[in-house]
């Protein structure tokens, strides 16, 4: 008796712990199996959907294609994609809610400058990486008050530099500008008088207009009525359209130049043929017959043009799409690096650990350029990324 009541105190202890043994296990799995969760801000409508709608259908192909491939070190990834409206209030809001309620580890975009620098406080108070889609050089400066804050497009005065040393080239000194209000034409303003003296150029008039403006005959007149050689226009792909259609009306014969904010079809679409002759510098991509096979981005540029125009028929692959293309991948390769480490960190602690990770990116080639981050720069954009493109008969054209 006392035997049989040995083994059957023996048999109730395992009939016990082996459902505890399985439920480990099986909580184990499912935490194993739970997605590595991004945010990820676009402007799809509104001013800057032009832009932003290409960055949501790039994020989504690549999601897909990560986790057809296996996911991140064998977990799915998951984009919590928002869309705002290209307001920089909507912005703040779905910053803080992708940061409070949807508990990311890190947030790309948003799409514009303006957007981009109404969230830099909150990501900063909040301790989460954010990789900018935005072009703005105070996005990421000065580097001590951007900790937290990464970009991937080309700087705006990357691009003036670009523009200017061609001017210098052809010989023009007298110039006008004719820039938007938003956080983009405003940043464009301000380098483009910064940076004039070191190329020997005049600025002879200045003019600006809003984001909603459908007319800039005015301003365009008064600048018709100065020595001007020729025109540089900072905003992005809608504004400039009219800004290349009005000046075609007036018939101003001078030379239209443009930030790299309109480097999508977009521009071309809306402008007609006062596109023509526009040139503007940019990324490769657009120019990709002209690539040289040796260049290290040739592939990853020809694979993304045939994969997104592939998926999305008769859409254009345009260098925005880009910039989230390098966003994503920048954060998904810190966290793949990161690997088990992020296990049984807190989420404050794996924003942490991916921050850390994203500024160690040490020569990814992106789509936009080559990126080397350090602490001292959160872009690390090597020279040579931009090149100045011509329209020509309704086609980019390199232009050098």
């Amino acid at each position: 008796m006392r035997r049989l009541l040995l083994l059957l105190m023996a048999a109730t202890l395992l009939i016990a712990i082996v459902p505890v043994v399985g439920c480990s296990e099986e909580a184990e799995q499912e935490a194993e199996a739970e997605p590595y969760v991004i945010g990820a801000i676009f402007s799809t409508t509104g001013d800057g959907s032009n832009l932003g709608v290409p960055e949501k259908q790039t994020v989504e192909m690549l999601v897909d294609q990560i986790n057809e491939a296996g996911g991140i070190n064998g977990r799915e990834l998951q984009v919590i994609i928002y869309d705002d409206e290209s307001k920089s209030d909507k912005s703040a809001t779905l910053a803080n809610k992708l940061i409070e309620q949807d508990n990311v580890l890190a947030i790309i975009g948003p799409t514009t400058s303006g957007c981009t620098m109404a969230i830099v406080e909150t990501v900063t108070t909040s301790e989460i990486p954010l990789v900018s889609c935005a072009a703005s050089i105070d996005i990421v400066t000065p580097i001590a008050d951007r900790y937290w804050v990464f970009k991937t497009p080309q700087t705006e005065v990357q691009a003036i530099r670009e523009i200017y040393a061609y001017l210098e080239d052809e010989g023009i000194t007298d110039i006008a500008i004719i820039t938007c209000t938003t956080g983009f034409g405003a940043a464009g303003m301000t380098y483009l008088k910064s940076e004039k003296d070191d190329y020997g150029i005049t600025i002879v008039a200045e003019q600006t207009f809003d984001a909603n403006d459908t007319d800039m005959m005015g301003q365009l007149t008064n600048i018709k009525e100065t020595d001007a050689e020729a025109v540089v226009c900072w905003a992005t792909d809608k504004e400039s359209a009219i800004v290349a259609q009005n000046m075609a009306t007036l018939e101003m014969d001078i030379p239209l130049y443009c930030s790299h904010g309109i480097a999508n079809m977009a521009f071309i679409d809306n402008a007609g043929e006062d596109a023509n002759g526009v040139v503007f510098p940019a990324g490769k991509l657009l120019v990709l017959d002209d690539v040289d096979d040796s260049d290290p981005q040739k592939s990853v540029l020809t694979e993304y043009k045939a994969d997104f125009e592939a998926l999305y028929s008769g859409s254009t692959v345009s260098t925005f799409g880009g910039h989230a293309y390098d966003a994503l991948k920048i954060v998904v390769m810190a966290i793949e690096a990161l690997g088990d480490s992020l296990d049984g960190l807190s989420t404050a602690e794996a924003r942490a650990e991916i921050r850390g990770e994203i500024e160690k990116t040490d020569g990814f080639v992106g789509t936009g350029g080559i990126f080397t981050m350090s602490t001292a720069d959160h872009l690390g954009m090597a020279p040579g990324s931009l090149t100045l493109i011509e329209v020509v008969d309704g086609e980019w054209t390199c232009l050098q």
